[in-house]
């Protein structure tokens, strides 16, 4: 599968009139609570039902193996928000396991990577995309993948990204991307964080990273087709240059999980989240049905 590589001033007027919308509010799964709880349930049939239609193997390894640069098997890479661990099959088909290291927030969704014959040696903890628990130029590579609409401060993610990599260490985010049509950009702003192309590039330049560029992916059978977002839309990636952390400075952090939160109103924001996500497990079958039907060439 082939992606689209657009440069950090290729971006420029690429969805920025919808910048501020995209991530001025927290959706009702962009809590980490709602989100954990989100996971307990969708690490059942994570890997088998939702990610073939949203996040393909050749998705992923085109992200690992065009954009990500693990050309060397003694690099130290670490995979946040990593989940059952799909993308780090990915990554260990070129790095060696024992110098990967895979970190979330969800116990469940790590249970079901550590039931990965592949992933034996890799290093498996839970941790916080915005609070690693790392010291300054630790790895030589940060892979991130279906975790940042997540992120209540995906600003703080990605600095905490910068702060974690060596001198010339590579950063890829991989995530999903606003949609243009009305009615799934009402979804997706109930559901969870779909940033614009252009939110991207600047989170990544304010962090710190220099040579920051966009990728765009999808699923082969929407033939390109942006207009209802994707789930998994872009790969971006960014060299950090200085050592140390990200010259950003940031308050407090935007949520704290330490804290008890009102348990009805965590329920809430679950339940209607979890009918919003519904509408794009929809979304890819549709497409899927619209290629079979449309002749090649046509627009679908």
């Amino acid at each position: 599968m082939a992606s689209t590589n657009v440069s950090s001033a290729g971006t420029a007027g690429l969805g920025s009139s919808n910048s501020k919308a995209s991530s001025s509010a927290l959706r009702l799964i962009q809590h980490k609570r709602e989100a954990l709880w989100f996971y307990r349930f969708i690490s059942i049939g994570y890997d088998h039902v939702f990610n073939p239609g949203q996040y393909t193997e050749d998705m992923r390894d085109v992200a690992m193996d065009e954009h990500a640069n693990l050309r060397r098997p003694n690099l130290k890479v670490v995979d946040v928000g990593g989940g059952t661990g799909f993308t780090t099959l990915g990554i260990v088909r070129h790095v060696d396991p024992e110098n990967v290291t895979l970190i979330d927030q969800s116990p469940h969704q790590l249970n079901k990577a550590r039931q990965k014959k592949a992933l034996k040696g890799v290093n498996i903890m839970e941790g916080d995309a915005e609070d690693l628990p790392f010291p300054a130029d630790t790895f030589d590579r940060y892979v991130s993948a279906g975790s940042i609409e997540y992120w209540p401060d995906p600003q703080r993610g990605i600095k905490e990204a910068y702060r974690v990599l060596s001198t010339g260490g590579l950063a890829c985010i991989i995530g999903p991307v606003r949609p243009t049509f009305w009615l799934s950009r009402f979804f997706a702003d109930m559901w969870m964080l779909f940033p614009t192309e252009q939110e991207y590039i600047e989170w990544f330049e304010r962090a710190g990273f220099k040579d920051v560029e966009l990728h765009r992916i999808g699923p082969k059978w929407y033939r390109g087709v942006r207009r209802h977002g994707l789930v998994i839309g872009c790969s971006v990636t960014g060299i950090k240059t200085e050592s140390g952390d990200s010259p950003l400075q940031l308050g407090p952090k935007a949520e704290d999980i330490s804290k008890h939160g009102n348990p009805i109103l965590v329920f809430v924001r679950f339940l209607i989240g979890t009918i919003c996500a519904a509408y794009f497990f929809l979304v890819p079958i549709y497409m899927w049905i619209k290629d079979k039907i449309a002749s090649r060439g046509m627009p679908i």
